[in-house]
């Protein structure tokens, strides 16, 4: 939920995230967690090559604190009211992913912009889904909504770098749904939901390939062999 590196053309590209073949996942869920649960569900299909190490949210109640729970993943709320500040909070958050090992930090439905700080300490490792084609309908927690307001034709969900300017960092991915004469908020949302947990897992799958090299503010996916090893866990440590 953050964005853009302001690097120059000219500069040379960068590899975001070294090939590894397994990398660690540090996830941020605000609510529901099926976008975790979607990564978790690929893990063990074979489908995705990584663990899921670490599981972090805002909220005590979180469904996605519950899921980590049910495969063992250590997992801790951090509650805006526990901590002086907001930055203080998401240091700490922070400091629960490094001592997690990440290799790559996933906001999969995290509702809050994270501070600065964190941003640049996770900078080219730490990616969000959006519920829009961005830059349409960026900074919202209601995309589905507006796009029916707007009266689009087209939406779906977008896969991008965290930086600090919200929901406008370089862009891993797209997938689109058509909006339908009939949509609701809730249905549009539904089949934006079920595009992410397609997106989400294969934008990792480039991630954990070296395939997506940075150029300025741009993304660009490279050609390369998919990963096809399985790591030895599929979650926890």
């Amino acid at each position: 939920m953050t964005q853009v590196d302001q690097r120059a053309p000219e500069s040379a590209p960068e590899r975001t995230l070294p090939p590894s073949g397994c990398p660690r996942l540090g996830v941020l869920a605000s609510g529901r967690g099926s976008n975790l649960q979607a990564l978790l569900d690929a893990i063990e299909r074979g489908e995705l090559s990584a663990q899921v190490v670490s599981v972090a949210s805002n909220k005590a109640d979180a469904l996605a604190l519950v899921r980590a729970a049910r495969v063992g993943v250590p997992h801790q709320a951090f509650p805006r009211a526990d901590y002086p500040s907001r930055r203080a909070r998401d240091e700490e958050m922070a400091d629960f992913l490094r001592r997690s090992g990440v290799d790559l930090v996933v906001l999969a439905g995290y509702d809050r912009v994270l501070a600065t700080s964190v941003i640049a300490a996770f900078r080219g490792r730490m990616i969000n889904i959006h519920p829009s084609l961005l830059p349409a309908f960026s900074g919202t927690l209601h995309a589905p909504a507006e796009a029916l307001r707007h009266g689009v034709k087209i939406s779906g969900c977008t896969v991008h770098f965290v930086t600090e300017d919200v929901d406008s960092g370089p862009i891993i991915l797209q997938r689109a749904v058509p909006v339908l004469e009939d949509d609701t908020e809730e249905t549009l949302a539904a089949r934006i939901l079920h595009e992410e947990h397609v997106a989400l897992p294969e934008a990792i799958r480039l991630l954990a390939a070296g395939r997506v090299v940075l150029e300025g503010r741009r993304a660009r996916i490279v050609p390369g062999p998919p990963t096809s090893e399985r790591c030895s866990t599929t979650h926890g440590t």
